[in-house]
């Protein structure tokens, strides 16, 4: 089960002292959402269901060679950003921050994944993050996926 809340931010925090991972990741589907990921050097395939702040999800791993082969079958746009980890402060919780490549940049979003829905619904963003956009489809990566461009 993934359990996420996603941010637009109102200001970037200095980025270069936390870890990061480069990822590229295309749909094959969006309903349900079936999508292939490099993230680094890993790739996976992963399932998720249906659903705004909880869904279901499932990851398989995919060779590098199945990733390539997929990815060309996808529909719509390849997504590539860096995604930066930074801990905050309620214990466990981490801010995976979005920095968005072209077509999509410059957008920048923040995600923390929870336990619970209950730990989603208590928690208190930092003062950082910006406008909460969670039951904004336009800001689901599948939905992007999809979006044209001029």
């Amino acid at each position: 089960m993934e359990i996420e809340r996603k941010y637009l931010l109102k200001q970037l925090p200095d980025l270069k002292s936390y870890a990061f991972h480069k990822i590229e990741q295309a749909y094959l589907c969006t309903s349900p959402v079936v999508r292939v990921r490099r993230e680094d050097e890993e790739f996976y395939m992963t399932y998720k269901g249906m659903g705004m702040m909880s869904r279901e999800e499932y990851n398989l791993p995919l060779t590098k060679e199945a990733y390539e082969h997929l990815k060309q079958k996808a529909d719509g746009n390849v997504i590539g950003k860096t995604r930066y980890l930074i801990p905050l402060a309620e214990e466990g919780l981490v801010a995976e921050i979005d920095v968005f490549e072209p077509p999509f940049d410059p957008l920048i979003m923040a995600e923390v994944e929870f336990l619970s829905e209950e730990q989603a619904k208590m928690f208190v963003p930092p003062e950082w993050f910006g406008e909460e956009v969670t039951f904004e489809q336009r800001y689901h990566n599948s939905y992007m996926s999809r979006m044209e461009f001029k």
